[in-house]
């Protein structure tokens, strides 16, 4: 069974940054709005940036008004989650999105956000030292990070997934992997770890998941395995090359990686005071929430919306 889903009191801003994901867009800040208090969001997006803001009690916060910039980490190799296009140089994608709009919430413009790409095997060290305020980008929430960091959320749910070479006919699930099989993944991610205790395969780790999938184009791999959501859109890039198999054989809840402890952050209002979910605070991102229909998802993060 297929599972990927957004969830929690997240979900109304997150199913607008989905949408605003699939035109292209998402970019906080506008002009400021005459009666004060927040800025109004130009046309498309689901925020505002908001005026004022104090957060007692957080050292997160109180680095960022003293930096005057957030520092934010995230994935730029994820097409459709967190993508830097290298011609343009612009981020896009559903995380990214996420990011900024968490940005805003604490009164902070695009022009004031700071973007580093992590790799896997180092976002719990750079939230630890402070290199970066939060970190949003596919952060699976397990017990084993939590102990050197913190989680707001869920505020997506999805499962591992592989990926093979379209014209794979072998390879048609987890359970098919064998002893022959080479599967490739990113170094400190829970996806190849399960692939070590669960199938007999081999394993080969990256930086970036996109190493892995120019190996599985070259023929040096013969899967990659990550979350599925991610898998599909590297699929929707090289659709003749490329496709994804098999149910998903694992739940992934995606969370915000911040400092542990910062509780008056995860406790703060987040959200645009006028928008869905309005003055939640982050750690109120996992209630229960009907699922966020799946094929709405992967039209999304094909390259046409519409298909």
């Amino acid at each position: 069974m297929r599972t990927t889903r957004i969830v929690g009191a997240f979900a109304g801003i997150a199913i607008a940054a989905l949408a605003l994901t699939a035109c292209n867009s998402g970019t906080p800040g506008a002009e400021p709005s005459p009666t004060g208090g927040a800025s109004e969001a130009p046309a498309g997006n689901p925020w505002t940036v908001a005026d004022g803001v104090t957060i007692e009690g957080s050292p997160t916060f109180d680095r960022i008004k003293g930096a005057g910039v957030v520092k934010v980490g995230v994935k730029e190799d994820q097409l459709g989650l967190g993508f830097l296009d290298p011609t343009t140089g612009k981020r896009t994608g559903f995380d990214v999105d996420v990011a900024r709009w968490i940005a805003a919430s604490l009164g902070y413009d695009e022009d004031k956000i700071k973007f580093t790409a992590i790799p896997s095997a180092n976002r719990e060290q750079a939230i630890v030292n402070g290199d970066i305020d939060y970190y949003v980008g596919t952060y699976s929430i397990t017990d084993k990070r939590k102990d050197q960091i913190s989680f707001a959320g869920p505020y997506f749910v999805t499962g591992q997934g592989l990926l093979v070479a379209a014209d794979n006919d072998t390879i048609t699930g987890k359970d098919a992997l064998t002893a022959d099989d080479v599967v490739c993944s990113a170094t400190g991610s829970t996806s190849i770890q399960r692939i070590k205790d669960e199938t007999p395969a081999q394993t080969k780790e990256y930086d970036t998941y996109s190493t892995c999938v120019e190996e599985l184009k070259n023929g040096q791999v013969d899967a990659v395995t990550t979350d599925e959501a991610i898998l599909i859109g590297y699929a929707a890039q090289a659709p003749d090359e490329l496709k994804v198999v098999g149910d998903v054989f694992s739940e992934e809840r995606y969370g915000v990686g911040i400092a542990k402890g910062d509780t008056a952050l995860q406790d703060a209002g987040l959200a645009d005071p006028g928008g869905p979910g309005g003055g939640r605070g982050l750690r109120q991102l996992d209630p229960q929430h009907p699922a966020h229909p799946r094929d709405v998802l992967l039209r999304l993060l094909r390259t046409d919306p519409a298909a």
